[in-house]
């Protein structure tokens, strides 16, 4: 087992094949290790993420050297069997590259079981090993849509398309059953573990569609007068709370507000419970009307804050500070002038329906409610409340457009892909913030691109919030909330946790520097350990 640094609250488990995957996945699941809050497997690998206030990541190397890691052959993991009508545009492609008939291809698809390797790149996109030993390439272009229900083959792993998404792996068929449906407990059809097979019908199949439930509860709808009515939302007006979590084994990462304390100071200031929904606006613009009296409070990136009463009064409001409004009053901020997303919290919160156990919305996965509209009716959840906080105050300056932004990182897990010359230059350089950046990541240009020591595919691994993904074109890509679960591009190195919020308001158009605090070394047994830089 090779165990490699990923952030300082995240270790990397290396492992033989998937069959010790697996089986140490599995005795980790029966036997939990105290301070350990997230499992997520992949083809050789576990990523494993800890509470430091619990446990070290020193004592946790140390107990996961002492777990077994012989693999199993899982043949008691539930087997789920997989109608398929072989009808895949590309059946004929894949029958050449493997120099066999397309019947023999079907043959052998069905006549072995697969196992559930992990879950990623989408919701209830489930990764599965073994079965006929194919290995087969992706498309050298990548369809913009794929249909939910396809059966497709990578590498040597087959999957099944839960929704309509775009792809590039082999479609070989389709299949009727819903690998992703919110109203069934798990959504995920399949999980970690589990075994398929998979088997050849006569007909093409018809799929029924699935509803997904209503995000946004609207007041107007039952009748009642809402406290709150969207004018303008502003470029991206989106509900966020701290993040959708114990969701990873169906594919789903955390999301969630990319500027946490932000939120948590804008539910104090109105007296909510720190983690309640809030409205995360991008960029100013966003424009509210009161329909009944109520308080609010709005945090993060500087901007204006102008409200608007009945009567046609103007005056401007306090960021962090409480806003009392009145019937008729609007409130409207301006463009963000630092930092890029503004949180407004309202008392007693607002009544959003969870799904998957959160009201985040994940814009990558497309979960959650939908981005606010106008015309939107907001009520409250009537959450219970305690006293305002007249307390409120920004964690670190925000970045404006043209200056320079110094991030911690921690080097790891795959520093060792790049040479020596990409490592010094990934924190001597500074490095362009593009307008190709969202809450999925933040892509970055330098003058220089980081070169690879190592060449070939890395196998898909687990991603965290802050990693620094370096794609084959050498310009790094730095995962915010909405990345992907698991990811097959060499992360270099990863933000530290206390510089994550300030990652999520740097607006394009700035620069970053990142300042390494750790240097790059395998976590070795008793003597295990970051070696800290200053």
């Amino acid at each position: 087992m090779n165990i490699l640094p990923v952030n300082l609250s995240t270790l990397l488990l290396e492992l033989e094949d998937l069959s010790q995957t697996l089986g140490l996945y599995d005795q980790l699941q029966r036997e939990p290790i105290h301070g350990v809050t997230t499992i997520i497997p992949a083809a050789r690998t576990l990523l494993v993420s800890f509470m430091p206030g619990r446990i070290s990541a020193e004592a946790l190397s140390r107990e996961l050297r002492t777990r077994p890691v012989s693999g199993g052959s899982h043949q008691n993991g539930e087997l789920i069997e997989i109608p398929v009508y072989y009808n895949g545009e590309d059946l004929d492609d894949v029958a050449r590259h493997l120099s066999l008939s397309t019947d023999e291809v079907i043959r052998r698809h069905g006549e072995h079981d697969y196992q559930v390797a992990f879950c990623g790149f989408a919701p209830g996109f489930a990764y599965l090993a073994g079965g006929a030993g194919f290995d087969v390439p992706r498309r050298d272009t990548p369809r913009t849509r794929i249909p939910a229900g396809s059966v497709a083959l990578a590498g040597t792993f087959s999957g099944i398309y839960p929704t309509d998404s775009p792809g590039g792996w082999q479609l070989i068929g389709t299949t009727p059953l819903e690998m992703w449906d919110l109203h069934r407990e798990p959504a995920a059809l399949l999980q970690p573990g589990m075994r398929v097979r998979f088997s050849a019908t006569a007909e093409a199949p018809e799929r029924t569609s699935v509803s997904v439930p209503t995000d946004i509860k609207s007041a107007s709808g039952t009748g009642a007068t809402p406290d709150l009515e969207v004018l303008k939302p502003g470029l991206q007006s989106l509900f966020q709370d701290l993040g959708r979590e114990g969701q990873t084994g169906q594919g789903v990462s955390g999301a969630g507000a990319l500027d946490k304390h932000a939120l948590r100071s804008a539910n104090r200031a109105v007296g909510n419970p720190a983690g309640a929904t809030v409205i995360e606006t991008a960029h100013g613009g966003l424009s509210l009307r009161c329909h009944r009296p109520t308080i609010v409070a709005v945090t993060g990136a500087e901007t204006t804050l102008t409200v608007s009463t009945a009567e046609g009064r103007r005056h401007h409001a306090t960021l962090w500070k409480p806003i009392e409004l009145a019937e008729g009053d609007t409130l409207t901020l301006g463009a963000t002038t630092a930092g890029v997303r503004c949180y407004l919290a309202m008392r007693g919160g607002f009544d959003v329906t969870p799904i998957l156990g959160s009201t985040a919305t994940d814009t990558l996965a497309k979960l959650g409610p939908a981005p606010l509209q106008p015309g939107d009716a907001l009520s409250s959840a009537a959450l219970a409340v305690t006293a305002l906080s007249l307390d409120e105050t920004p964690a670190h300056p925000l970045p404006r457009v043209g200056e320079c932004v110094t991030l911690d990182i921690v080097m790891g897990p795959r520093s060792d892909w790049f040479t020596e010359q990409a490592l010094a230059l990934l924190g001597d350089q500074v490095w362009q913030v593009t307008p190709r950046s969202d809450r999925v990541g933040i892509r970055l240009e330098g003058e220089h691109s980081l070169t690879r020591q190592r060449s070939g595919e890395l196998p898909s691994e687990g991603t965290v919030t802050g990693a620094l993904q370096v794609p084959a074109s050498g310009q790094p890509v730095l995962f915010l909330a909405d990345h992907p679960l698991t990811g097959g591009y060499p992360v270099i190195a990863c933000v530290a946790d206390h510089h994550l919020d300030l990652a999520g308001q740097i607006p394009p158009g700035a620069t970053v520097r990142f300042h390494p605090i750790t240097r790059f070394a395998p976590l070795a047994g008793d003597n295990a350990s970051h070696e800290v830089t200053s």
